[in-house]
């Protein structure tokens, strides 16, 4: 954590000083006003990114030390398998999860070609996460 945090400060300042070398760069670059040769659209985009990344920083920084400890992949003597945590349960043999997919790209090409499948992308998409949920409560697989 302490890796990420300096990691993502280092990336902060970085796009910083590139905020203020290319706005530079372009008061230089172009001999009128200085007010007139700001191309203001990227300058702004790379001082918004260093925002971003410094504050994605502090919020790894207060979870590190709120956490109380230090994750494996900051203590030289850990093994591979002591951040292996437990991921969940899956169910490899479902076919929901495609159905769901075509639901979504059902309603994505209704949005592209006609308003009218829309509705029947929602449709689908609602029997697929209802059958995704529940696929546990009947059939073959119930617990």
């Amino acid at each position: 954590m302490r890796t990420n945090t300096g990691l993502w400060w280092l990336l902060g300042g970085f796009f910083l000083v590139m905020s203020v070398v290319y706005t530079t760069w372009n008061i230089i670059a172009h001999p009128v006003p200085w007010y007139n040769a700001i191309e203001w659209v990227g300058s702004i985009a790379l001082l918004f990114t260093a925002f971003m990344a410094a504050l994605i920083a502090f919020y790894i920084g207060k979870v590190h030390k709120s956490q109380g400890g230090e994750l494996p992949e900051d203590i030289l003597t850990s093994d591979i398998d002591d951040g292996d945590p437990e991921l969940g349960e899956f169910s490899p043999w479902s076919w929901w999860p495609i159905v769901l997919a075509f639901s979504a790209a059902l309603a994505m090409i209704g949005l592209a070609v006609g308003a009218w499948m829309m509705p029947i992308g929602i449709g689908v998409f609602l029997v697929a996460i209802v059958g995704w949920v529940y696929e546990y409560y009947r059939g073959h697989f119930a617990r």
